[in-house]
């Protein structure tokens, strides 16, 4: 089983009764094909990035589910025939989460790694740091002026 994003786009002219009707009708033929539907968000109608079809706009809709590559293929057939969808894209994202769960793991410990290594600035067994008296006086003067006595 693996993660898939679906993102697709209706018509703006569709009435959202029918949009409604049509997503419901997806989620059912996914969850009786065997998949979980892990998330559904509407995204309402937003101006496209190019023209497709005499349209300017269009309804985001976004599922994510977990099934397999045949369920996609399936919903991908259903999505292609549909008069109402303009576009549709899948992205299969488990790879990505687990990417990005180990790159968190690793961050992580290396965060911990840090915070029992250094002690922080005026913490006991830190290194001093020179009072703001010290640094001014110590801080070299301007190339090409003479320095001050």
């Amino acid at each position: 089983m693996r993660i898939y994003e679906e993102l697709f786009i209706i018509k703006p002219d569709t009435p959202e009764e029918e949009a409604d009707q049509y997503v419901e009708q997806l989620q059912t033929q996914l969850t009786t094909a065997g998949a979980t539907i892990d998330k559904v968000e509407k995204w309402g109608k937003r101006r496209l990035a190019y023209r497709i079809d005499k349209y300017r706009e269009g309804s985001y809709v976004l599922l994510q589910f977990t099934g397999d590559a045949n369920l996609v293929k399936e919903l991908e057939r259903r999505l292609r025939v549909a008069d109402m969808v303009l576009k549709f894209i899948t992205v299969r994202i488990d790879e990505t989460l687990k990417r990005l769960e180990k790159r968190k793991k690793v961050r992580d410990k290396r965060a911990a790694k840090r915070a029992t290594a250094a002690p922080p600035p005026g913490a006991p067994g830190a290194p001093a740091q020179p009072s703001l008296e010290k640094q001014m006086t110590e801080t070299p003067a301007m190339p090409g002026l003479p320095k001050e006595a």
